[in-house]
């Protein structure tokens, strides 16, 4: 298996910080969440009128 963080390859059954090779990993990829270095696409919802992608940012006057 190899760590997403540092690209090494590691033994699963050895690690206290699955899916992570070691702790410091870990915690580098947690930074990265927090200082929203990673991030999830927004996905408009059809029913939500209030939600229409096309719409945009209103215009301040």
């Amino acid at each position: 298996m190899r760590c997403p963080v540092c690209d090494n390859q590691f033994d699963p059954a050895k690690t206290p910080a699955m899916p992570f090779c070691s702790e410091r990993c870990r915690t580098i990829d947690l930074g990265r969440w927090l200082e929203e270095g990673y991030s999830l696409p927004h996905l408009p919802d059809p029913d939500d009128p209030d939600d229409d992608p096309d719409q945009g940012e209103p215009e301040d006057a």
